[in-house]
């Protein structure tokens, strides 16, 4: 029988496992997919510090559409030889998608051990046990993008929050079209943004910046940078400067191998490469599943075809904003954002134990919110 083998339980993961299926319909084909956690967990959700409302069975989405779900860790791939080792034990495959996510820039300084971070439910559950129901901390954030800005407007409704950024100006990379938007809003939630500030070492009472000076705090938190998951250095491919790889218009890196998700460099448009987002994660996921299926079924591929590309960044009591384009046209703010980003949060949410309802979502690209 053959095999389509899906590396990866995120949302290109479980989306790429889903539109297989739905391919596959009533033939004879064998979908796996492979990540050592039973759940699947809603990144975009994590700055809430809600690590329950961030995570999903894998098994509600999965079992109703027939696919296996190997719980192990994915350590090698075997391109040549058509395999990947999985905790010891060697798993052959006709049809690869690699959808193993991304993960944080670790922080480069003396003391790291110290610092919390937001990537995962079990950093986040590492930030709650630690500060527990306190109000009134000091909570430091390193890093002014998405997820800087997102959990640093979450705190300070707690307590008060120091942003740190080494640039010259708040979210570098989301351009000026939102910053005013995004200045007014740390502004009005008392966010003590420092410019042009570089950590040096975190310590357990707080960080210590290049010039020599301290800032006490109960918390540091890291949210710096994301690359492709290791194991992308794995495959003999081109490679961009985030370590993802490069792939054609069908999310195929090349032979038997596809890739969704962070892991993945897809032409968006004809100008513009994806970001890793759970708004590219998921219909990359669902074309390169039905690919990886379709081309052992000798069913015709479809084409990448995503939204076109929008932002909605929370910003805590004070709102949201969401933009348009990949210049970032600010179209929403405050609380008409808001309720927007409420209504995102809620949808990427995947059907649970309806495989006609997971199936047919399977079979959509569109994202279906603010597209």
């Amino acid at each position: 029988m053959s095999e389509v083998l899906i590396v990866g339980g995120g949302f290109a993961g479980v989306w790429s496992a889903a539109a297989a299926a739905r391919a596959r319909g009533d033939k004879d084909l064998r979908i796996t997919l492979v990540a050592p956690n039973e759940d699947m967990v809603l990144r975009p959700r994590l700055h809430k510090l809600d690590p329950g409302w961030s995570r999903v069975a894998l098994k509600r989405v999965l079992e109703p559409i027939g696919v296996t779900h190997l719980r192990a860790e994915v350590t090698d791939i075997d391109v040549s030889g058509s395999k990947v080792t999985a905790e010891g034990r060697s798993i052959g495959y006709d049809r690869l998608v690699l959808a193993a996510g991304s993960r944080l820039v670790r922080a480069p300084l003396p003391g790291a051990e110290h610092l919390f971070d937001i990537d995962t439910a079990d950093g986040v559950a590492r930030l709650n046990a630690h500060l527990g129901d306190r109000t009134g901390f000091t909570a430091v954030v390193i890093g002014s993008g998405f997820t800087g800005l997102e959990i640093a407007t979450e705190l300070a409704a707690r307590g008060r929050v120091i942003l740190l950024e080494r640039a010259d100006v708040v979210a570098p990379e989301l351009g000026p079209g939102p910053r005013p938007a995004i200045t007014a809003a740390l502004a009005e939630l008392g966010v003590d943004v420092r410019l042009e500030v570089s950590a040096a070492s975190v310590t357990g009472q707080g960080v210590v910046l290049a010039d020599g000076s301290e800032i006490q705090a109960d918390a540091v938190i890291w949210t710096a940078g994301m690359r492709a998951h290791p194991m992308t250095e794995q495959i003999p491919a081109e490679r961009d400067r985030l370590g993802r790889l490069l792939v054609d218009r069908h999310l195929r890196v090349s032979g038997e191998v596809f890739a969704a998700g962070d892991v993945a460099a897809a032409l968006a448009d004809a100008d513009h490469h994806t970001v890793q987002s759970c708004q590219f994660a998921t219909p990359m996921g669902k074309a390169a599943g039905h690919n990886a299926a379709a081309d052992l079924l000798g069913l015709p591929l479809v084409e990448f075809a995503p939204d076109p590309y929008v932002t909605c960044l929370g910003l805590g009591a004070a709102g949201a904003v969401f933009t348009t384009g990949w210049d970032r046209a600010v179209a929403l703010t405050g609380q008409q954002a808001k309720e927007l980003k409420g209504t995102i949060l809620d949808v990427i949410h995947p059907p649970l134990d309806d495989a006609d309802e997971i199936l047919a979502q399977a079979g959509r690209q569109s994202n279906e919110v603010a597209g």
